[in-house]
């Protein structure tokens, strides 16, 4: 069938679905939106190692070979809006100019510290979307007016322009300590920077845009229902390119129809927080309909909840779940979060954050991996 059909499939079915009132999607009139990105694991075949090579240390090559896939995701539903992938050596960023046609006036973007190129800001910016970025400690950002909420605003220069100079992009600027205590004691304490397009400090205070990039792991949110649930962390089957390309479009896509038929089944409860409902029961459910071929079409009037969203509501998660934390390691040799084994509690915690608005005279210490 080759991969086209699968990707048009997807194109049709991608998009935002949440309304204004539904709980998580929006922020201050705002859609919120997150793009990121993760690796799946391909064949160790040369038909296929050509174009997703396996990683090379000093001496020798490891592990699988990658494929880079980011997307954009609506927070609040974990909806796919874009996808786009291809070999590990573009970086992420590449890819990310690739999705910016999903974006619109109506939106905030948040990402990580991987994208707070300025180029890249400034072509989100041209979509009419806003923008709330993590920024890391290389940036070093002047402060060009200091806020009653304890952010700043700075510029982000850009290349020499003959005739125009360095054209300067404004930014607001919130930096902050981010305290986390564990349920057993143990504490972590390091030093946060946000850079965001939103200048205005009343409408948009600083220690709300702090807990909203919060939301930015609904995007890993949404590669662990991919990578764990869906495709149940195995390595892509397909040992061709086109073969590939298919079966990352046919995840995407049977990811966002399950996603739809959550967002009908909640269509008359718009004040019901779909983080409640379980993408596990979701795809359980949709897997038990086709292998019993039933239930599949309604004889009586068109029904939108359908049998896959009454499971889904007759299981939902608690309705105030306590932030939880584990410690980000693999024992896998290409994950980068390897040197951590051990080192962190490894069992899930509850945690509380304390967060201090504070602008940071002397900048900010490089990030380590967790």
């Amino acid at each position: 069938m080759g991969a086209r059909p699968l990707k048009l499939l997807f194109q049709t079915l991608a998009g935002p679905v949440g309304e204004r009132s539904r709980p998580g999607v929006h922020y201050r009139g705002l859609r919120t939106v997150a793009v990121d990105g993760t690796s799946l694991h391909v064949p160790e075949d040369e038909q296929i190692t050509w174009r997703y090579p396996k990683r090379v240390g000093e001496k020798k090559e490891f592990g699988y070979p990658l494929l880079r896939l980011l997307v954009v995701v609506e927070c609040g539903t974990r909806a796919l809006l874009a996808a786009a992938f291809g070999p590990e050596a573009d970086g992420e960023t590449v890819y990310a100019t690739r999705l910016l046609d999903c974006l619109d006036a109506s939106m905030l973007l948040l990402a990580d510290a991987a994208f707070d190129s300025r180029d890249l800001l400034e072509q989100v910016l041209a979509t009419g979307a806003q923008f709330l970025v993590r920024s890391g400690a290389r940036r070093c950002p002047a402060i060009a007016h200091r806020l009653p909420d304890g952010s700043y605003l700075s510029y982000l220069p850009g290349p020499y322009q003959p005739g125009h100079g360095y054209p300067s992009l404004p930014v607001r600027v919130v930096e902050a300590w981010i305290t986390i205590t564990l349920e057993d004691g143990t504490a972590r304490r390091e030093q946060w920077r946000l850079i965001t397009s939103l200048l205005d400090h009343k409408r948009y205070p600083a220690a709300e845009l702090v807990d909203l990039y919060h939301e930015r792991w609904q995007a890993e949110t949404t590669y662990f229902s991919i990578k764990s649930s869906l495709l149940d962390g195995r390595v892509l089957r397909s040992h061709s390119i086109d073969g590939i390309d298919q079966e990352v479009w046919a995840l995407l896509t049977t990811y966002q129809a399950l996603i739809r038929a959550a967002a009908d089944a909640v269509t008359d409860q718009p004040r019901l927080d779909m983080d409640r409902l379980s993408f596990t029961v979701l795809l359980q459910t949709a897997a038990d309909t086709v292998t019993r071929a039933c239930g599949i079409t309604s004889s009586g009037p068109t029904d939108l909840v359908g049998s896959i969203g009454r499971a889904a509501l007759a299981a939902l998660w608690p309705a105030r779940r306590r932030r939880r934390t584990k410690a980000r390691s693999k024992k896998n040799a290409t994950s980068k979060y390897q040197p951590n084994y051990g080192k962190h509690p490894q069992r899930a915690q509850h945690y509380t954050v304390h967060t201090e608005i504070q602008i940071m005279e002397d900048g900010i210490a490089s990030r380590s991996r967790r």
